[in-house]
């Protein structure tokens, strides 16, 4: 109650707007994108809290030490140890089949400004959990942000990746000049049998 009343005076107060479609009905994994500001984490808790979808999220160890560790914890942070990303999806895979239930807030496009491609942790634990992906957008030129479609995740990874590609064309991001192209690293590989949803 109290966070939906704090998300409420946000998005009263705040030159951004809310044009979103409704919350997922189950948990998904929830694409933040295109993520090229600190403040994007405002605006991931108020359209959460606005929606009430009870949501974790990714970020990197650093944010986690300190007295901001229960903080980050309480805002339903999971830390990451960007060394070891494969031990991140298999953890989040294990918290799902545990039967816990949350949406699981990622970006894909990772830290700003020092890459050109995104990271595939998302489809790949959107196919190991069976979850479905919605595509949560920041979009500077129209000061709007929220939800987008939420999609089944298939083998085909390119064909899943036009998909996405095809929603953020038009989304520009806090900072435009730092948007990463929906591209993985993974769909310039050789196609083998069974490979594509790794």
């Amino acid at each position: 109650m109290i966070r939906r009343l704090i998300a409420g005076a946000f998005w009263r107060l705040s030159r951004w707007r809310l044009v979103t479609e409704p919350a997922s009905p189950r948990p998904t994994v929830l694409v933040g994108a295109p993520h090229t500001s600190n403040w994007d984490f405002v605006l991931m808790l108020a359209i959460a809290w606005e929606l009430g979808i009870r949501i974790h999220w990714l970020g990197k160890n650093s944010l986690f030490t300190g007295w901001k560790g229960p903080i980050m914890r309480r805002l339903g942070g999971i830390p990451v140890d960007r060394s070891d990303p494969g031990r991140v999806v298999e953890e989040v895979v294990a918290r799902v089949d545990s039967g816990e239930v949350f949406s699981l807030v990622v970006t894909p496009d990772g830290t700003r400004g020092d890459h050109d491609l995104w990271k595939s942790g998302f489809h790949r634990i959107a196919r190991r959990t069976g979850l479905p992906v919605t595509l949560g957008y920041v979009d500077r030129t129209t000061m709007t942000t929220g939800l987008g479609p939420t999609l089944a995740m298939t083998e085909d990874l390119r064909g899943d990746m036009h998909t996405i590609r095809a929603f953020y064309a038009d989304k520009a991001g806090w900072h435009p000049e730092q948007r990463v192209e929906p591209r993985l690293r993974e769909e310039d590989e050789p196609r083998s049998e069974g490979a594509a949803g790794a």
